[in-house]
């Protein structure tokens, strides 16, 4: 029996703002999010102090409704935005 593409797997078009983070989409979500941590690793974006807490760059900005500071749990809410099936 065939096993169905879960939610998280789906490709997702990805907004102009988000693509300049992480490249053009489509992408599954899962992906999405496995660059968005490449790219925050290696721009060094994440708070010495509490590594839950990302600073943003100018791209991330955009991406984050402006905010210059969000944690890991609301990134993902706000990444979701700029993603459409």
């Amino acid at each position: 029996m065939a096993k169905a593409t879960s939610a998280f797997m789906k490709p997702m078009t990805i907004s102009d703002d988000l693509a300049e983070v992480i490249g053009k989409g489509p992408m599954p979500r899962s992906e999405v999010v496995k660059k968005l941590w490449e790219y925050i690793k290696k721009h060094d974006l994440q708070d010495p102090k509490n590594k839950r807490n990302i600073v943003a760059d100018d791209k991330l900005k955009a991406v984050f409704d402006g905010k210059a500071v969000v944690n890991m749990f609301e990134m993902t809410k706000l990444v979701s935005k700029h993603l459409t099936s």
